[in-house]
């Protein structure tokens, strides 16, 4: 289900990841849950996955309303102890994938190297890819307390009115699935960059086949920090 991102005050969320990205593995970092540090991260992928270099130019608009703030003290740290064990089964069930973390959150990323992919031009959900979602969506069974983000993104063959569409396709097909696979679509928000958000080189094959991708975010709801401060006693 697509859900409107309402307008964001200030881009200050924006300039903060920017300067906290560093890069090291999801399952390398597993103790930055003590220090509410960040885990992993290539900061363009990051970025264009929550946020975005081009803000508020596509899809439903800005998403710093979906992300919201860090969750500091005992409840952060309890917090990332849930989300480091997270990333870390995603990165071992999904070994193509590549796994981010960034304070409380963390972001997949599914290319051609991942079992997720599309073809130039395509949206839809190949035989390949749902194998690969499905292990997904079974990590997202064992761990119900969270949100879900789905990004769509294009190389940038075609015009960037079609690849805008294209992106929103791609991320509505990713989204429909998870849902059609069990999970409540109240968990789910799909946003889409077209192709103004590309990781890669789009003038060599290669480079193209990586930006035709989905991100997913998966963040903490309101049950898991309301649990996280009754546990902490910051309640």
């Amino acid at each position: 289900m697509n859900l409107t991102i309402k307008k964001v005050t200030s881009i200050a969320l924006t300039l903060m990841l920017a300067i906290t990205l560093t890069n090291c593995s999801a399952t390398k970092n597993a103790n930055n849950k003590q220090k509410g540090g960040v885990i992993g991260a290539a900061g363009g992928a990051i970025l264009g996955a929550i946020i975005g270099n081009n803000v508020g130019k596509g899809g439903n608009g800005e998403l710093g309303a979906v992300i919201g703030g860090v969750i500091g003290g005992g409840a952060g740290v309890l917090i990332g102890n849930k989300m480091d064990k997270q990333a870390e089964k995603i990165e071992n069930e999904i070994p193509g994938a590549t796994v981010e973390r960034i304070e409380d959150k963390i972001v997949v990323t599914f290319d051609e190297d991942s079992g997720v992919y599309f073809d130039t031009a395509k949206y839809n959900v190949n035989t390949a890819s749902q194998a690969t979602l499905n292990k997904l969506v079974t990590i997202f069974k064992e761990y119900p307390d969270t949100n879900i983000l789905v990004v769509g993104h294009t190389d940038s063959v075609g015009s960037e009115e079609n690849n805008m569409t294209l992106s929103k396709n791609r991320a509505n097909a990713v989204t429909n699935f998870i849902i059609s696979n069990g999970i409540s679509n109240g968990r789910l928000t799909t946003n889409w960059f077209g192709e103004l958000q590309p990781t890669h080189d789009n003038t060599t094959a290669e480079g193209r086949s990586k930006n035709r991708r989905v991100n997913i975010a998966i963040l903490p709801n309101d049950k898991m920090i309301e649990d996280a401060k009754n546990e902490s006693g910051e309640n």
